[in-house]
């Protein structure tokens, strides 16, 4: 059984206590947001995320209700796996997210699932979890609010935004702007 609040708890990328920090505010069947992972997020993990120096909170922003239920997987395969889980959503998005009709989608997401270690029974029991698809909503709808959230991929660093899947150049220069002088 999916433990919610753990599910729903804040995803972490990185040191905990870094300096800086990147809010990423992403739909999974947004193809900008995969080529970011893809793209721009390798280069800002071994420059800042893996010297300790950013860390990167993840945020849900589905835009559409099969980025919500990949959204729901990834969050009750469990806190170490979670960025996994991510990132091979992200990397097979035209895989599970194109499939013309529901049940074609369902199973798609059920087979990247279970690569990631979880059972059928689980699949089921976490697409079908009320509080996580609600609590999902409700950040959404909270981060909406708060930050006027109009597009996906969406990062907040400080009082600075970027939009879009942007080059490494454009977070370097914001991060180092940042990060404390020795």
């Amino acid at each position: 059984m999916v433990d919610t609040a753990e599910a729903l708890s804040e995803k972490v990328l990185g040191n905990k206590d870094a300096p800086v920090t990147i809010q990423a505010f992403e739909s999974l069947t947004c193809p900008h947001c995969a080529a970011f992972e893809k793209e721009t997020l390798p280069e800002i993990k071994k420059a800042y995320i893996d010297t300790g120096k950013v860390k990167l909170v993840y945020n849900d922003f589905p835009l559409d209700g099969r980025a919500l239920l990949a959204s729901m997987v990834a969050r009750c395969t469990g806190n170490d796996r979670f960025f996994g889980m991510v990132a091979v959503l992200f990397s097979t998005q035209e895989t599970w997210a194109t499939p013309k009709t529901p049940e074609g989608f369902m199973a798609a997401l059920n087979q990247i699932a279970r690569q990631g270690g979880m059972t059928d029974e689980e699949f089921t029991a976490c697409t079908k979890n009320e509080a996580l698809f609600n609590g999902i909503r409700e950040r959404q709808e909270a981060a909406d609010k708060k930050f006027d959230i109009s597009s996906t991929p969406t990062f907040l660093i400080g009082d600075k935004r970027i939009i879009g899947s942007q080059p490494f150049a454009e977070f370097k220069k914001i991060i180092d702007s940042m990060l404390p002088k020795p």
